[in-house]
């Protein structure tokens, strides 16, 4: 009898921990970020958890979709995205859950995060100006852009993009809608050709005198900084960049970031890979990497690009209080014909 009952609790035994054992040591990641830096960070997260990363990369409206699409039973445990404009897409969307977690809420500061994703990068959205046709003082804020004596000066992107969006969500929580459209007129009142390219596109086009001034971000400034090839030594000695609204509310930031998606099988795995990502040395690699900020104070960064753009103000506006306006700022930029 004795041994019939230590079969039994053998079997119920078994019974409770068997899940626990066979739960996969995967996790799959939906991701936007086309950086080929970042497979060292995957790699070094496997290395370190034993948890193999299943990958999917496209682009943004791509995977939001297919996440709808797949429903209940999408195996996307986590989405990672570039810009907060597209976060905020994919958070109205319904596709994440709420986020807890101790460590990141220790790691990021507060501004950095919402209630369903947080940012573990940042990069700056600053005025690049050239330094022979324009005067440095002309071009101190965002606001700048739009006054009468840059008239055919002004290089930028389409303002449907995610970059520009979110810079005028941020200049509305500032100034409000009325300012932000009267700023938008003059904007593009100012440019020196229809919106066209990326910010490379547009940096090359300042340093080529094709335009006086343009936005750019700031990884995009230091990738060609770092560079090696001739051309881009020179683009990078005929233009100076400026830190916008240093006197005021600060230079406009904008993030990568992440969320768990609401239906994800893995749901421990995602919360251990998002505090990964706030570890010193994944910080430290966007830096070395890809040319972005840590969002973790105090992390070493040795990039010589970055060192030389020097210390700036940045805006401390909660994401959660202008990433919902990047919406406004599209209906906002549509009317003077910003595209």
């Amino acid at each position: 009898m004795l041994r019939s009952l230590a079969l039994l609790l053998s079997a119920v035994a078994l019974q409770i921990t068997a899940p626990v054992a066979a739960q996969p040591q995967v996790l799959n990641i939906y991701s936007a970020r086309h950086y080929q830096t970042d497979e060292a960070l995957y790699a070094n997260f496997t290395r370190d958890t034993g948890i193999r990363i299943n990958r999917i990369d496209g682009r943004e409206d791509e995977l939001v979709e297919r996440i709808k699409n797949e429903g209940a039973s999408s195996p996307a445990d986590i989405l990672v995205t570039v810009d907060a404009s597209r976060l905020e897409i994919a958070d109205k969307a319904g596709l994440f859950q709420p986020l807890q977690s101790a460590v990141l809420e220790r790691r990021i500061p507060a501004n950095l995060r919402t209630a369903t994703w947080v940012a573990f990068s940042t990069r700056a959205r600053v005025i690049v100006y050239n330094k022979a046709a324009i005067d440095k003082a002309w071009v101190s804020s965002y606001e700048d852009l739009a006054q009468p004596r840059l008239k055919s000066q002004v290089c930028v992107r389409s303002g449907s993009h995610p970059y520009n969006l979110s810079l005028g969500a941020a200049l509305i929580a500032h100034r409000g809608e009325a300012a932000t459209e009267v700023w938008a007129r003059g904007l593009v009142a100012n440019f020196a050709r229809a919106p066209k390219g990326g910010d490379t596109d547009q940096i090359r086009a300042v340093a080529a005198g094709e335009c006086g001034v343009a936005l750019a971000n700031t990884y995009y400034i230091a990738r060609l900084m770092r560079s090696e090839k001739a051309e881009d030594k020179a683009a990078m000695a005929a233009v100076g960049v400026v830190w916008p609204n240093q006197s005021s509310w600060g230079t406009h930031v904008n993030v990568s970031g992440a969320g768990i998606v609401k239906t994800a099988p893995h749901r421990g795995h995602a919360v251990r890979f998002l505090e990964y990502l706030t570890s010193d040395a994944a910080q430290v690699y966007f830096a070395d990497g890809n040319n972005e900020w840590p969002v973790v104070a105090g992390v070493p960064v040795k990039n010589p690009a970055l060192d030389a753009l020097g210390p700036f103000k940045a805006d401390a506006l909660d994401v959660e209080k202008w990433a919902p306006l990047t919406a406004t700022a599209h209906r906002i930029f549509d009317r003077p014909r910003w595209r």
